[in-house]
């Protein structure tokens, strides 16, 4: 079985431990940063046996570093948001068909085939700049959603709000993706009642606003949308995948992608569920750059399987992905 499908097919704990291992071997052989990485650590790879031995990469290293696996070209460069003069990450991707097969999939799993849903998107920032993934995907969905309503909309909240208006008299299925800050400007210009709506809250202020903590942030969206919650996407440009949340900030991934905490005093200890403590990501998508990545956001891992994301470590800069600070 080639090692994609083996990955997009995982169903239980033991075909992830098996293929995050093929994984973890191939990046510790193949991928120059890592493998040295792993040297300075001093870590013997063929003494890993489960995926909670193998040692995650800082995420700072895509700020500064090429992760990606030797001999390979990038097809496409993502890169993060930031503000003037900040120092964004870039994440090398080798084969854009990792990416279209993980986030396919996992939006299927959460939310259905895609060509039934209408797929609007309030994501001026993005927009705005080159190299979002975010981008990249919602392209690709509102391409095969093949509704003729689906598209952008930048700063015409009046266009918005009649095509939001039109949808609930059809009774459409919709998904609106919007970064906070373009949200909260909509519903304080205008108010609507559609509870079928799915609002995606994508990430957060982007220095446009002050920081607000979620229980607030999504109250407000509430109501302004006449929904009962608020979904949000876990994601980043350092990531193939994504995790989502269908309310109460409690998120869950594709089975190819998973958390776990480390202590924020020891990097290279993990913690029990429940505790808080520092987000570790594998993602088994990222396979020609790093799966294993230590990132700065603060969180909690629940025994059911679900993740709560808590804020971020102190003077961390402010990047691209879903961290609002409870």
């Amino acid at each position: 079985m080639e090692i994609a499908d083996q990955i997009f097919n995982i169903k239980t704990e033991e075909e992830f431990n098996s293929a995050a291992l093929s994984v973890f071997k191939h990046q510790a052989n193949h991928n120059p940063i890592y493998k040295k990485f792993l040297q300075i650590l001093g870590k013997d790879v063929g003494s890993i046996e489960n995926y909670r031995q193998i040692p995650f990469m800082p995420i700072q290293f895509f700020k500064t570093r090429e992760v990606l696996e030797e001999d390979k070209e990038a097809e496409i460069i993502f890169s993060s948001s930031g503000t003037t003069g900040m120092v964004t990450s870039q994440h090398f991707v080798a084969d854009l068909r990792w990416y279209e097969r993980s986030f396919k999939l996992a939006f299927e799993e959460f939310y259905g085939g895609i060509g039934d849903i209408v797929v609007l998107a309030l994501l001026p920032n993005y927009l705005e700049r080159s190299g979002s993934s975010l981008i990249y995907m919602v392209d690709d969905l509102i391409k095969n959603s093949h509704q003729d309503e689906s598209g952008y909309f930048l700063y015409n909240h009046q266009d918005l709000k009649s095509t939001l208006e039109a949808l609930k008299q059809q009774g459409t299925k919709t998904i609106l993706f919007g970064v906070t800050y373009a949200l909260l400007d909509f519903v304080e210009e205008f108010k609507v009642d559609f509870p079928e709506l799915i609002v995606m809250e994508t990430g957060g202020m982007k220095g446009k606003r002050k920081e607000m903590i979620r229980e607030e942030l999504h109250a407000i969206l509430s109501t302004g949308f006449g929904v009962s919650k608020i979904h949000s996407e876990y994601g980043m440009t350092e990531l193939l995948s994504q995790g989502y949340s269908k309310g109460d900030g409690l998120f869950r991934t594709p089975a190819w992608m998973k958390i776990l905490i480390r202590d924020t005093n020891d990097p290279l200890t993990l913690i029990d569920d429940k505790k808080t403590g520092a987000i570790n990501v594998i993602d088994l998508a990222n396979y020609h750059s790093c799966s294993f990545i230590a990132t700065q956001d603060l969180g909690k891992y629940h025994p059911d399987g679900s993740f709560e994301i808590l804020g971020r470590f102190d003077n961390s800069d402010i990047r691209g992905c879903n961290l609002l600070v409870q």
